[in-house]
């Protein structure tokens, strides 16, 4: 058995605090859409758990960027351009028939790569595209007062609610993505065990595990 300590306690924590955010975001948000006398949570009370949750969202993915930026768990997001096309035609290929038929995995998780390109592709966009434009919507959203009234002719509130709505249904639907492809490893509960332990453990032959290594600010 293999070992690699691919997920740092400070990357666990964001993980699952972040998880229970996004939660409480979809919960709230679905509340207030759809308010009504027997949903899910009363709207003045879904208000104050959505507006609190997007700030501590907000704030999760500021950190999230920042540790990226300062510790190695950055250049699991730099995408290798040689060779791009090549995995990606053969990664989808496994996820949309190779799973089925239980071909080996094209991809194996490494110390240096963690990620397959398809997985890179898809945290890229979550994490640098799709969560800032639902941060920066739900802020202007919060001080829709600010804004102006039109821009290029279209209100700008109505802009800011589409802008919002899209990106959390986009983000809701990579959730339920997610959920699948964390059992898709070599047990269901590998990929979850590993972002509890922070081990990500194979039974490719190989030395005995090292120990964790000291956390990084």
């Amino acid at each position: 058995m293999t070992a690699h300590y691919l997920y740092p306690a400070w990357l666990r924590l964001w993980h699952w605090a972040n998880a229970v955010l996004f939660v409480l975001l979809i919960a709230s948000g679905v509340s207030m859409h759809f308010a009504g006398p027997d949903w899910l949570i009363p709207f003045a009370t879904a208000r104050v758990i959505h507006n609190t949750t997007g700030i501590l969202l907000t704030i999760g993915w500021i950190g999230f960027i920042v540790a990226n930026a300062r510790t190695s768990n950055g250049h699991h997001y730099r995408l290798h351009f040689r060779g791009l096309i090549t995995q990606l035609v053969a990664q989808t290929h496994y996820y949309l028939i190779g799973i089925f038929r239980r071909e080996p995995h094209p991809f194996h998780v490494s110390e240096t790569m963690k990620f397959n390109v398809l997985q890179q592709l898809t945290y890229l966009s979550v994490m640098y595209a799709l969560m800032p434009l639902l941060i920066i919507s739900g802020w202007a959203f919060l001080y829709s007062v600010y804004l102006p009234e039109t821009v290029f002719g279209i209100g700008s509130v109505w802009i800011v609610a589409m802008t919002h709505v899209v990106v959390s249904y986009l983000l809701a639907l990579f959730l339920l993505v997610h959920l699948y492809i964390i059992t898709t490893g070599e047990t269901v509960f590998a990929n979850l065990r590993a972002m509890i332990t922070g081990w990500h453990r194979d039974t490719t032959p190989g030395h005995d595990s090292p120990q964790p290594p000291r956390e990084t600010p």
